[in-house]
């Protein structure tokens, strides 16, 4: 009897030492980690993974330590939901991610159903936020923003060029096409083209239509076929899109054809000198901080702090903490929220891809 006593008290200090040294808090990282779109996947997973070991190390959120699981969505709905399904199955409370509007916006029913608040570093859809949830929040900007720095853009400085609108018919880049075309037409500019296209399509009739402005809602992946099919044809005509092409990759993708292309994006928080020390750390460990990186460390340094702020890691009174404990001090800057989710900040500005003093093509913010 005694020893059968001694047996189960020595189980359960198992049990609760293991516990203990596994995990408190799950959180997960959502995005493609694999497939075309795997670059803008590792940002977030490099982003959210350091800023964990960050947090840990500083003695975690409220004393709790969080534990990393990863979700590769392939940058496809039904795979995000079957990723966000299995995170509930996992017991994760937070998640950061995903990457694509089109996955975001299903995957964040499955969490707001389950308890679980997601932070998305990159999804710029209006509708992510516009739905009414409890749970979603993000640390980067709206389409409907951006849209409008695109369109007031190419009103200041290209009124007269005939503009082609083009989109890969996904919920972000139809969404973002169609927002700078209402800020082009809200500024008595029509465009020359408007059409979805589908991937590996070739003929896009702008030469025809003698444009000189390529409009493109899409990804960086078939933005650089776009611009080298573009250059075989002849049609010497500038190319310019958003958030969804700033990756590196994009000038391995296009070449030469890269050079001039124009692209949105928030100021570059590498150049933030509160980052310094963060970047040099990211590049040191062999991961140049680009894009979405930061925007990632920055989501669980929200959840941290407003966790912090309310004083537990219940997802709920932390979406609260979120909206009303803020702004919060992050890598990329101080960020508030509004009641919809989304930050209270937005700061849309213009690059241009161009040559590096090192001969490379990259993004490079306007002056």
């Amino acid at each position: 009897m005694k020893k059968s006593l001694l047996s189960a008290v020595a189980l359960t200090a198992m049990v609760a030492f293991s516990g203990n040294a596994w995990a408190d808090i799950l959180v997960g990282i959502a995005g493609p980690l694999t497939g075309p779109n795997a670059a803008f996947g590792a940002q977030l997973q490099k982003g959210a993974e350091q800023a964990a070991a960050d947090i840990n190390a500083a003695g975690g959120i409220n004393g709790e330590k969080i534990e990393i699981v990863l979700g590769d969505d392939v940058s496809d709905a039904k795979q995000g939901v079957s990723v966000a399904n299995k995170f509930v199955a996992d017991g994760v409370t937070f998640v950061i991610g995903h990457f694509n509007s089109g996955v975001s916006i299903p995957a964040s029913e499955v969490y707001a159903e389950n308890g679980i608040l997601q932070v998305t570093p990159a999804s710029t859809n209006p509708q992510f936020t516009e739905r009414g949830l409890w749970n979603t929040f993000r640390t980067c900007g709206r389409d409907d923003q951006q849209g409008a720095v695109a369109g007031a853009f190419l009103a200041a400085n290209h009124k007269d060029a005939k503009i082609a609108v083009i989109h890969d018919k996904t919920p972000y880049g139809q969404g973002l096409a169609d927002e700078t075309k209402r800020a082009l037409n809200e500024g008595n500019i029509n465009e020359a083209l408007y059409e979805g296209i589908n991937a590996g399509d070739k003929d896009f009739k702008m030469k025809e239509a003698g444009v000189s402005i390529v409009y493109y809602g899409g990804l960086h992946t078939e933005a650089g076929l776009i611009m080298r099919q573009m250059k075989d044809q002849g049609l010497k005509a500038t190319l310019m899109s958003g958030d969804g092409i700033v990756s590196n990759e994009l000038a391995s993708i296009a070449g030469d054809a890269v050079d001039g292309t124009l692209m949105t994006f928030a100021p570059d928080p590498r150049r933030n000198p509160a980052a310094k020390e963060l970047v040099e750390k990211l590049r040191a460990g062999g991961f140049e901080p680009e894009a979405y990186t930061l925007y990632s460390y920055a989501a669980l340094q929200v959840v941290a702090e407003a966790a912090k702020a309310a004083g537990t890691t219940d997802p709920q009174a932390v979406a609260e903490a979120i909206k009303a404990k803020g702004p919060f001090k992050t890598a990329i800057g101080e960020l508030g929220y509004d009641e919809k989710g989304d930050i209270t900040r937005p700061d849309y500005v213009m690059y241009t891809w161009q040559k590096g003093d090192d001969g490379k093509y990259s993004y490079f913010q306007n002056e």
